[in-house]
């Protein structure tokens, strides 16, 4: 295989191009690899398959957002523990990558195999924030409750994001998100 400058770059944009114009489905691997300038060979070299190309990560969000949780301090709550790893990810990984993101979000929602691997990935960053939370004590059933409502914040926040009249940071989205979702569940329980 001959060296091809930023193979992986051209792959990405080609495959996000062709997807925005004739759909997630109709778009073939070939075509992506001629849209590059590239081969098939090329393609497989950087990606394992075409969905891969939608949900690449750049860096290593999941790393950084457990180490962040971890780090709390033990007087903040779970939920809060767990946004504020999902807010530095979103200073220091997400944001700079706004303009994909918007086409990304299209892409997805137009795309039912696609919306099905949004809920993987998901369900894995729910499990990367329960397990950090377990390792700050937090307890088994209170980590995971913690960790998908902070995955929920998050994904509602990302959408927010995603729109192109947003004119907030992701991070700033996140946590206007929760305090909303507090304000809007911290009721009092109804006497019996």
């Amino acid at each position: 295989m001959r060296w091809e400058p930023d193979a992986y770059g051209r792959l990405r944009d080609a495959a996000l191009a062709l997807f925005a114009e004739q759909g997630f489905e109709k778009t073939t691997v070939a075509q992506i690899a001629e849209r590059a300038g590239l081969n098939r060979r090329t393609f497989f070299h950087h990606f394992a398959d075409k969905r891969e190309v939608v949900f690449a990560s750049r860096g290593d969000s999941e790393e950084l957002i457990a180490t962040e949780i971890r780090a709390q301090p033990d007087s903040v709550d779970p939920l809060h523990a767990a946004t504020a790893g999902l807010e530095l990810a979103a200073d220091t990984i997400y944001e700079q990558y706004r303009e994909g993101a918007i086409k990304l979000g299209r892409i997805i929602a137009a795309s039912a195999e696609l919306q099905e691997r949004e809920l993987v990935k998901r369900a894995a960053l729910a499990d990367v924030i329960a397990a950090a939370l377990r390792d700050r004590g937090t307890a088994e059933p209170a980590a995971i409750v913690a960790a998908w409502t902070a995955v929920a914040v998050f994904f509602v926040a990302r959408n927010r994001w995603n729109q192109t009249t947003n004119h907030h940071s992701l991070a700033e989205l996140i946590s206007v998100t929760l305090e909303e979702f507090i304000r809007g569940t911290a009721r009092p329980a109804p006497s019996a």
